[in-house]
C-alpha cells in the first residue's frame, strides 16, 4: 500500500507538533545550531521492519540536509544487532526526531512481526491472513501497509470501498436477505458499481441462508473450528465460488486448526491493535 509524500509528511508534523511543540528544550540548550551528527538505529529483537520511509520523514522534517547512508528495505527480517538505518545531519534533528523517529518504526515493525507469526502458522495451506479496521485513528494506511510488510492481506481500507453486512446492519434491515437485497440495489444505482458484498453470519443457519445470496464472501464469526468446518461443507455445497473468511479471537495456537476447515480467509484484529512493538535503539554520535 503506497502512501504519497505529502500523507507521510502531514502524519510527521502531527506527530513531531505532539512531541516538540515550542522545541526540544533540552536539545536546543545544549547542542550548538550547526553541529553535525551521526545515527544508527539498530534491532534489538529479531522480527520484521516496517515504517523505514515515515522514519527518514521525520529527519528530514527537522533537517532537509539529512543524508541516509544506508536502510534495509520494507519488510525484511532482522535479527537482534542489524543495522537498520544510519543517517548523517544536524546533530539537534537527530536527537529531536530520535524518539518519534523510533516511535513509527517500532509499532509498525511490532505490527508486521505479528503478522509474519500468523502467516508462518498458515504454510501449506491456501488460507491467507486478513487485518480488521482495528487499527490506530491516523494511522490506518501505516498499519495496513505493515500488515502486508509482513506477508498479510487487506481488507477493506474503511467504509467505503467493501460492503460488509454485519449484525447490526441485519438487525436495522430486518433480515439478512432484505440487507443484501439493499446492498445490491445500492450498488446498481450509485456510481460506485460492483463494491464487493460480505455478511457476516453467526451460527449455521444464517450461513444457508446468506450463501444463497448473490454476494462475493460470507464470513464466519466467532465459530468453533468445528462449526466453521461444518459451514464451510455446507458453503462449499451451495455456491462453490463464495469466499469464505472466519474472524474472531483467532490465536497462534488455533488459526491452524481454522485455515484447515478450508476457509480461504483469516481476519486477525490483534496483529494492528494489540502487536507489541519490535525492540530497536537508536545510537547518535557528533561528526
Amino acid at each position: 500500500m503506497e502512501l504519497t509524500n505529502e500523507q507521510l509528511i502531514a502524519i510527521v508534523e502531527q506527530a513531531l507538533r505532539e512531541d516538540l511543540d515550542d522545541g526540544d528544550v533540552t536539545t536546543n540548550s545544549i547542542i550548538d545550531e550547526y553541529a553535525a551528527g551521526a545515527g544508527v538505529i539498530t534491532a534489538k529483537a529479531a522480527g520484521v521492519i516496517s515504517g523505514l520511509d515515515i522514519a527518514a520523514v521525520v529527519f528530514y522534517n527537522l533537517d532537509p540536509g539529512t543524508e541516509l547512508l544506508h536502510h534495509v528495505v520494507e519488510g525484511t527480517r532482522v535479527n537482534p544487532g542489524d543495522e537498520i538505518i544510519r543517517l548523517n545531519g544536524r546533530l539537534r534533528a537527530l536527537l529531536s526526531g530520535e524518539r518519534t523517529a523510533l516511535n513509527f518504526l517500532m509499532r509498525l515493525s511490532g505490527i508486521a512481526t505479528a503478522t509474519s507469526k500468523f502467516v508462518e502458522k498458515l504454510e501449506g495451506t491456501d488460507c491467507r491472513i486478513l487485518d480488521t479496521r482495528k487499527t490506530t485513528p491516523g494511522l490506518r494506511l501505516l498499519e495496513k501497509r505493515a500488515v502486508a510488510a509482513g506477508g498479510g492481506d487487506n481488507h477493506r481500507i474503511g467504509l467505503y470501498d467493501m460492503i460488509l453486512i454485519k449484525e447490526n446492519h441485519i438487525a436495522a434491515a430486518g433480515s439478512i436477505e432484505k440487507a443484501v437485497a439493499a446492498a445490491i440495489d445500492y450498488n446498481a444505482t450509485t456510481a460506485i458499481l460492483n463494491l464487493a458484498i460480505e455478511v457476516e453470519t453467526r451460527n449455521l443457519e444464517e450461513v444457508r441462508q446468506a450463501a444463497r445470496l448473490k454476494i462475493d464472501r460470507i464470513m464466519l464469526d466467532n465459530f468453533t473450528v468445528a462449526e466453521a468446518a461444518a459451514a464451510v461443507k455446507e458453503i462449499r455445497a451451495i455456491n462453490p465460488e463464495l469466499e469464505i473468511e472466519a474472524s474472531g479471537n483467532m490465536t497462534l495456537d488455533t488459526v491452524r486448526a481454522y485455515a484447515e476447515t478450508g476457509v480461504d480467509y483469516i481476519s486477525v484484529g490483534s496483529i494492528t491493535h494489540s502487536a507489541p512493538a519490535l525492540d530497536l535503539s537508536m545510537t547518535i554520535s557528533p561528526l
